[in-house]
């Protein structure tokens, strides 16, 4: 099932900010049923982190931190770019800034990578999938995986992005992908993003 975010009051104030948005990724944890057993490792470690991470959400707090990445979807089926210092075709995503939200960071980092313009489905950021996995720089993502919705273009990234971006079949994605964004790229695929138009994917199964 769909989890719909509840945007969690912002004030400007780091500490308010951070302990209100860690309240709400653990309401959302709580309610998170995973797909799989990878996910359900996931869950668990992200529970066990929140209770001893400070600033969960800031990337220069400590080698692990939460992150946010996005499922793009649309009419052709999902958008992968090859990542640059890890040469795997990946999902768009990257680190939360201060004072923005994980479904706002998925938006933004993914809007940079693809050259894409993106919206979130109309009942508002639905929240598809969890991942763990290291990354580079010894760090460790606490992934949080949104549905994100395309226009019917080419990616066109700017400069400075991967050049390598393009739209894939839910099939070739499964066999390309990296092992860690299988899962979710299955979770969309199940929601009927592969055969649907964008409205149809703005309705939760």
């Amino acid at each position: 099932m769909a989890d719909v975010a509840r945007r969690p009051e912002q004030d400007g104030r780091g500490r308010r900010w951070t302990t209100e948005l860690g309240g709400w990724l653990r309401e959302t944890l709580a309610a998170h049923v995973p797909a799989d057993p990878r996910e359900e490792q996931a869950r668990r470690r992200f529970l066990e982190a929140l209770d001893t991470l400070d600033r969960p959400f800031d990337e220069h707090a400590g080698p692990t931190h939460v992150t946010a990445s996005a499922v793009v979807v649309g009419p052709r089926g999902t958008v992968l770019h090859l990542h640059k210092r890890l040469g795997r075709w990946m999902q768009p995503g990257g680190h939360v800034d201060p004072g923005e939200t994980p479904w706002e960071a998925a938006e933004r980092e993914a809007e940079e990578e693809t050259g894409l313009s993106l919206s979130h489905p109309a009942d508002g950021p639905r929240l598809i999938h969890l991942d763990v996995h290291d990354a580079a720089k010894g760090h460790e993502h606490l992934d949080l995986r949104y549905l994100l919705i395309a226009e019917d273009r080419h990616p066109d990234p700017p400069r400075g992005e991967s050049p390598q971006a393009r739209w894939f079949s839910w099939d070739e994605a499964l066999v390309v992908a990296d092992e860690a964004l299988r899962g979710a790229l299955e979770v969309a695929r199940r929601q009927g993003a592969a055969d649907s138009s964008t409205d149809d994917l703005a309705t939760p199964p």
